[in-house]
């Protein structure tokens, strides 16, 4: 039988049941990997419920530094009865199928073209733990020490990394390293070893830390000045603001006083979140929410009315599936419409879109910068895909001597000195207004605070030139901001070309490797990766320079391009769309092929 041949790159998939314990071995079988320095990119596909559903973790392996999803794998470690037809179908073939034979299976369940490596997994465990919970969690490690051997996985690795998590718990320590010692052990005695993939050390990893991108978003809100947090729990965002309260615990606390200089509510539900950060914005703070799709449906009227009375509001969503319930822990991009929009009447809004955690760090800091100097809710738009995941990225970056700027906030010392003061005033042209906090000066610079229509100086007014000097303004303010936000980053073809694509967010890793996949097959193509909306003024500029020009995104109804033809007014007709929304994150093979199939001749129809 063939079997695959590869070293350092290859992708393992391991399905098990939510509950048993797997995901901290699963998650120690990358990162032994990685500190052999070889670049992983690991995904945990879980259910919705808490226990007892199938879950599933895959790692691709791949040298050269692939980090999206590649598709397809080549040694599947069965764990779960419930899915194994499944699981056996998605093994390539000449694979590896590695399982549990205590029980042993009808010829039906094997594939003749994969290779099969049977291991009596829970007679191992029975034999030498007597408590059941201690026999399903080091069923998890005896795997591991068996994979060590068959992949060639630096034992002495997997024995660190235990030492630093289990340091000053040595019973732990101990029964970690007997069941990790018991794997190894019987597959060097039993099994043939090493398989075709296996993994060799290298040095490919360099300074790239390790991390999830609702983590860097949080830290990026704690550098970015965010002193509240308010939020209601939901899937897949909870996760940022827990990482906020652990990194304001260590940052934001008086060392004199042992006071804490940060605020986090948890909310009863989402309006009355996104109500408070209104509130912190109004007041001065720095202040965000993190929710999801079915979060910022329930926020919309208070982010219309931050938008109307012109309040500083950060808006964390981190996207998954929908609508409604849809699937809580699969990934799209299908918030991008409903955010851009969020709200009834007329309303438009800043969305930034960070590809990896380095960027959900730097743009969650700069998210809260903007909200500040455009006085207006900003989006940023992440998904599970980017949030939940642990992925390779540049160390973190940032500046000691930053300094916050909060945009048009008038002193005490200038009203004093009789500057004029106009809440809703356009006084350069730029749309953005001057304000005030309150509390600034005991009687001067004070306004009313409204939803409702007013005047430029926040006087109560029905007049319909007030209304449109305030709508028009607010067209200005966005005209503005289209120069403040991140640019698009331009990736030129090796030779002229009238094809582009225009991507986005986390199909940034797989979009890479596809560029690379059509360049090898001859079709060059002109890649822009946008980073915010509204759209800067290359946008329109790419498009224009291309016949052609692919929008990949992860949603039903093409909601980017939709975006792109509304807000820029081109031919819809040039751009085509690439479209993938199953709840799993895109791959480089998906992107390609549907490009390149785009480009088949087509068949003329016949009479």
């Amino acid at each position: 039988m063939n079997r695959i041949e590869a070293v350092n790159d290859f992708v393992v998939k391991f399905a098990n049941v939510n509950g048993s314990g797997s995901a901290s071995a699963n998650e120690l079988f990358a990162k032994a990997i990685l500190r052999m320095g070889v670049p992983v990119s690991p995904r945990n596909i879980f259910p919705s419920n808490i226990q007892g559903l199938p879950t599933w973790y895959e790692v691709r392996v791949c040298e050269q530094g692939y980090l999206g999803r590649r598709g397809g794998v080549d040694l599947m470690v069965a764990m779960n009865p419930q899915t194994w037809d499944a699981d056996v179908a998605e093994i390539a073939p000449g694979g590896y199928l590695f399982y549990d034979n205590t029980r042993p299976l009808p010829p039906a369940k094997f594939r003749p073209d994969v290779n099969v490596i049977g291991m009596p997994l829970t007679d191992i465990c029975n034999a030498v733990y007597a408590e059941p919970r201690q026999r399903q969690l080091f069923k998890n490690i005896v795997y591991v020490g068996a994979l060590s051997v068959l992949l060639e996985i630096d034992r002495a690795v997997i024995e660190a990394m235990f030492a630093e998590q289990y340091r000053g718990k040595e019973r732990l320590l101990a029964s970690n390293v007997q069941a990790l010692q018991l794997g190894r052990e019987f597959a060097l005695e039993h099994l043939q070893w090493p398989l075709g993939i296996r993994v060799r050390p290298a040095d490919r990893v360099g300074e790239q830390i390790f991390v999830d991108g609702n983590s860097a978003a949080a830290l990026g809100c704690v550098y970015g000045g965010a002193t509240v947090a308010a939020w209601y729990p939901i899937t897949p965002s909870s996760s940022v603001a827990e990482a906020f309260q652990k990194y304001c615990g260590k940052y934001r606390v008086d060392p004199d006083t042992g006071q804490n200089r940060y605020a986090i509510v948890q909310a009863e539900d989402e309006i009355a979140a996104i109500g408070m950060v209104v509130g912190a914005g109004w007041n001065g703070a720095r202040a965000f929410t993190a929710t999801s799709g079915p979060g910022v449906s329930l926020m919309t009227e208070f982010i219309g009315l931050a938008y109307f009375a012109e309040i500083p509001v950060t808006i964390i969503n981190v996207q998954r599936g929908g609508p409604s319930t849809g699937m809580p822990t699969r990934t799209q991009q299908a918030d991008i419409l409903s955010c851009a929009y969020a709200s009834h009447g007329d309303t438009k809004h800043v969305l930034l879109f960070p590809e990896d955690p380095y960027e959900c760090f730097e743009q969650a800091a700069q998210a809260l910068e903007l909200a500040d100097q455009l006085q207006t809710p900003v989006f940023l738009m992440t998904d599970l895909d980017i949030g939940m995941n642990q992925r390779l990225c540049r160390p973190f970056a940032w500046e000691d001597d930053v300094e916050y700027d909060r945009g048009k906030v008038m002193s005490a010392e200038e009203l004093e000195a009789g500057k004029e003061f106009g809440r809703y005033k356009d006084v350069d042209g730029d749309g953005i207004p001057w304000r005030t906090l309150p509390g600034t000066h005991p009687t001067r610079g004070s306004y009313f605070t409204r939803g409702t229509t007013r005047d430029p100086y926040a006087r109560y007014s029905e007049r319909g030139p007030d209304y449109i000097y305030n709508m028009e303004r607010q067209l200005r303010k966005f005209q503005t901001a289209a120069l403040m936000v991140p640019p698009p980053v331009v990736r030129r073809a090796d030779g002229p070309t009238r094809l582009g694509v225009i991507y986005f967010g986390s199909t940034s890793p797989a979009m890479q490797e596809a560029l690379h996949v059509l360049a090898a097959r001859g079709v060059l193509v002109d890649a822009l990766r946008l980073r915010a909306f509204p759209f800067p003024a290359s946008v329109p500029d790419f498009i224009a320079r291309h016949e052609r020009v692919f929008v990949v995104e992860q949603n039903r109804d093409a909601q980017m391009r939709s975006l792109l033809v509304n807000e820029l007014e081109v031919d819809p007709a040039r751009l085509v769309k690439v479209l993938h929304y199953d709840g799993t994150p895109v791959t480089a093979r998906f992107i390609a092929q549907a490009i390149t199939a785009h480009l088949q001749p087509q068949p003329e129809n016949v009479a």
